[in-house]
């Protein structure tokens, strides 16, 4: 008995990532078979999975755009918190210290992150020349190990080619970002 081919697609692949983690967050154990399925559905935009198929019966032409659930709106910016971690680089945007907290590193990165070329890839040698010339502590293996760790970069197993990935920063290394830009601004 064969069974029936449902194809599957997302517009957004982000928005389906997004939804299908705040459906995942809080649970205890991992969702079941049919569980996984309805969750799919949903973060695509249907009711369920037997609003999903229904598609194929020819009972339905497209999802429910009520059922979309916009997005939750990001927690405001804590300023002070920004003013704080721009003291972390110099009037030249240089880190000058790896931050002891993870919240305040992973924020950090975001900035260094933001200053790697999109869409290229390099070297190693390339990597830690372009991240010496962002810091002031001489480090650059522990940044490239962390950005990696972050989801920021990726590279090959052989370690010969790395790449940033492309990605929206959070809203505070948004801020963070930006201060740092008007504040070289200023000094020019």
């Amino acid at each position: 008995m064969s069974r029936p081919i449902f194809p599957f697609h997302a517009e957004d692949i982000s928005a389906l990532a997004r939804a299908l983690k705040s459906q995942l967050d809080g649970r205890d154990q991992p969702p079941g078979h049919v569980e996984l399925l309805n969750m799919l559905a949903r973060a695509a935009g249907w009711k369920n999975f037997q609003h999903f198929r229904a598609r194929f019966d020819g009972h339905l032409d497209a999802p429910l755009d009520a059922t979309i659930a916009a997005p939750p709106a990001p927690p405001p910016v804590d300023r002070r918190r920004i003013e704080r971690l721009a003291k972390l680089f110099d009037d030249d945007g240089r880190l000058t210290r790896w931050p002891k907290k993870f919240n305040q590193q992973q924020t950090c990165l975001w900035v260094l992150w933001s200053r790697i070329p999109a869409r290229r890839r390099f070297a190693e040698r390339e990597v830690n020349v372009m991240l010496l010339g962002h810091h002031a502590f001489g480090d650059y293996a522990l940044i490239r190990r962390e950005m990696i760790d972050a989801g920021m970069m990726t590279r090959t197993p052989d370690g010969g080619v790395y790449r940033r990935i492309e990605q929206a920063p959070p809203p505070d290394a948004v801020a963070l970002i930006r201060a740092l830009a008007a504040r070289s601004l200023r000094a020019a």
